[in-house]
């Protein structure tokens, strides 16, 4: 996952992304942030670069995951789970949340885990979330590796219904995506097949994956602006935790 993460446009493209509506977050230049779902803590060391005066802290249900974080260099990181976060009540500043909702038992427990987020932001506190939407073929939902993908209204009600004010949502991944119909059709005929990211590093053309990283950060530029796609396989939102 580490290797994955380092060395793909995909993840580089997103980073890119997410930097762009933190800017539209208007970020101070001290905080708290915890990463939930951290995984190997990629994501809060490119954090950390942008926001060298932040506080980092991160979670993760698996200890593989937690014991790379520790060993590449992220200091507070803990095993725990979305569901109860080990974090005082309105206490940190950002929260982010990336392709983990997904991920959570089928049963309702993604507003559980919306309402612990809400209940550790600080009054006026952001989530940055990214998690799977519904596109073609269609998905159901596959109970084995609790996996569900959303539709952007069902998202939208349940971060509404937890209490938080809407900045910034839209879909992306919208014409890169296109790439992963042939795939998903051939899970289609699978019991259980597990319809997220299978994927190994690989090696691609420097200018192809420059070029591919290029196209998913404009994709996310339209949403910073305020728009959305009509289309794609991933859904980001940039929240407000009320209550000034």
């Amino acid at each position: 996952m580490r290797d994955l993460e380092s060395g793909s446009w995909w993840n580089a493209g997103m980073r890119d992304v997410a930097a762009q509506l933190l800017g539209v977050a208007a970020l101070g230049g001290r905080g708290r942030v915890l990463d939930v779902g951290c995984g190997s803590g990629q994501s809060l060391r490119w954090f950390a670069g942008l926001y060298p005066t932040w506080q980092t802290m991160g979670l993760d249900v698996a200890i593989d995951g937690v014991t790379a974080a520790r060993a590449s260099g992220v200091a507070k990181v803990m095993r725990a789970s979305a569901l109860a976060l080990p974090v005082e009540s309105s206490t940190v500043d950002l929260v982010m949340t990336l392709d983990v909702l997904q991920h959570l038992p089928l049963d309702g427990v993604d507003r559980h885990a919306l309402a612990e987020v809400h209940r550790v932001l600080r009054p006026g506190g952001h989530l940055l979330l990214r998690t799977n939407a519904q596109a073609f073929p269609r998905a159901v939902d596959d109970p084995v590796y609790n996996f569900h993908k959303y539709e952007p209204a069902e998202l939208r009600g349940k971060l509404e219904q937890s209490g938080f004010e809407i900045i910034r949502f839209g879909r992306l991944n919208a014409v890169l995506g296109l790439a992963e119909i042939a795939r998903e059709w051939r899970a289609l005929d699978q019991p259980h097949s597990y319809h997220g990211l299978l994927s190994r590093p690989g090696r691609e053309a420097r200018w192809l994956s420059k070029a591919k990283r290029a196209w998913l950060r404009a994709e996310g530029r339209a949403i910073a602006l305020g728009a959305s796609w009509p289309l794609g396989r991933t859904i980001l939102a940039l929240c407000r935790r009320g209550g000034y």
